[in-house]
């Protein structure tokens, strides 16, 4: 993706907001969310800091991951049984990506590298691009970011199944952009997911919501002036370390 691209996937992700967020978000109405906890500052945006990790809801019901089985860098059928137990990260990227995917896998790498000797922990990497996206390229993109984390699979299959568990089972959202480099959109956000496969997040700056995903795409320890995306991989990690006491 070309640079000057930000905008446009700034829009697509406001619409995309604008059509599953509010699903997420109707639990508010029955006031199940928890309330109140410290705050602390990142760059110019405060966040609740709290040990209570949230659910994310839809329709008044706890979002779990739906089941998938695709083929990894090592050509295994990896599927959500494989995460079933562990703690894990999720991201939509594609391995020709020279835009956001940058950032997302240096910060994975870094978030793997601190979790290395941690068996109840893993990523799951799923190509938006199977057709140039096999085995065989993954596993060499794998090589090249240094990746030797066991539970970080990068997995690729049918291009239907892979958009659909994006932006069905995550709300997560890919597409096909023809004005886009390579004709491929994605987010540049993170999920995370619990050992039961609950989608978990922590408040946002307000208390009072869930925060339902992670920003992967900046850069962690970023200096960031007014305006401008704040990192949030320390508090991811805040939280997957949460998640792991349990």
């Amino acid at each position: 993706m070309r640079k000057n691209t930000y905008i446009g996937i700034a829009f697509v992700v406001l619409i995309f907001g604008i059509i599953f967020i509010p699903k997420i978000f109707q639990r508010f109405s029955n006031d199940d969310v928890v309330r109140g906890g410290r705050m602390h500052a990142v760059g110019e945006k405060e966040v609740v800091d709290t040990d209570e990790l949230l659910y994310i809801k839809i329709n008044d019901k706890e979002k779990k991951v739906p089941s998938f089985k695709f083929i990894d860098q090592n050509k295994d059928t990896i599927s959500d049984k494989d995460y079933r137990g562990k703690v894990f990260l999720v991201e939509f990227f594609f391995t020709r990506c020279t835009d956001i995917c940058i950032p997302m896998n240096h910060n994975l790498q870094a978030i793997a590298k601190l979790f290395e000797d941690e068996p109840n922990f893993g990523i799951a990497s799923f190509s938006i691009d199977p057709e140039h996206d096999t085995p065989e390229v993954m596993k060499k993109y794998a090589t090249d970011y240094g990746v030797t984390h066991p539970n970080w699979h990068f997995m690729t299959g049918e291009r239907s199944d892979i958009l659909k568990l994006s932006n069905e089972g995550f709300y997560l959202a890919t597409n096909t952009n023809d004005d886009l480099e390579n004709g491929l959109y994605h987010s540049g956000l993170f999920a995370l997911i619990d050992q039961n496969g609950f989608i978990r997040s922590r408040p946002d700056n307000t208390g009072n919501n869930p925060k339902p995903y992670y920003r992967g795409f900046v850069p962690m320890d970023t200096k960031v002036g007014a305006g401008e995306e704040n990192p949030e991989i320390d508090i991811l990690i805040e939280d997957i370390k949460k998640l792991l006491k349990k």
